[in-house]
């Protein structure tokens, strides 16, 4: 039964974590700040408009993947809001080549978290990473007992 409540207490704690679907914002919100102080030199100046993809949530493998399969001329920021991913397998596409992509979070519980992203995309983490039990390459998410990964595609 303590397995149950520890479980669900994490899944509560990711959903927590979980901003606003799709928007088109203005301005730098902390994260947004954080990602270009961590980038240093990029295309966006000091008030950057920026797109939100929508959080997902995947529990047993039942879910939405999050992705961004637009392609863009030019530079885009985007903001990708948490996933929240217990006990299954979850996949975030960032495939725009020209996509700035500041990851809020990832909460990854006894999964994969796999985050394919294009091989000129820009990634960058709002916030450290944690890990306990687990693998997490990335350093962008909380993983609890599972493994997150990130894949390069487009680099031919």
């Amino acid at each position: 039964m303590g397995n149950v409540k520890w479980l669900f207490a994490c899944l509560t704690f990711g959903i927590g974590l979980l901003g606003s679907g799709n928007s088109l914002a203005e301005g730098p919100d902390s994260s947004i700040a954080n990602c270009m102080k961590a980038w240093g030199k990029h295309p966006f100046g000091a008030n950057p408009k920026y797109t939100t993809l929508a959080k997902s949530v995947k529990v047993f493998g039942i879910g939405q993947d999050t992705a961004d399969t637009r392609q863009t001329n030019t530079p885009s920021l985007v903001l990708v809001n948490p996933g929240v991913n217990v006990m299954g397998g979850s996949t975030v596409n960032l495939l725009n080549p020209n996509g700035w992509y500041c990851l809020r979070a990832n909460v990854n519980v006894m999964g994969g978290l796999r985050i394919r992203a294009h091989c000129k995309a820009h990634l960058a983490s709002a916030r450290d990473g944690v890990t306990v039990l687990g693998s997490n390459q990335s350093g962008k998410s909380v993983t609890v007992m599972g493994k997150t990964q990130v894949e390069l595609v487009g680099c031919d």
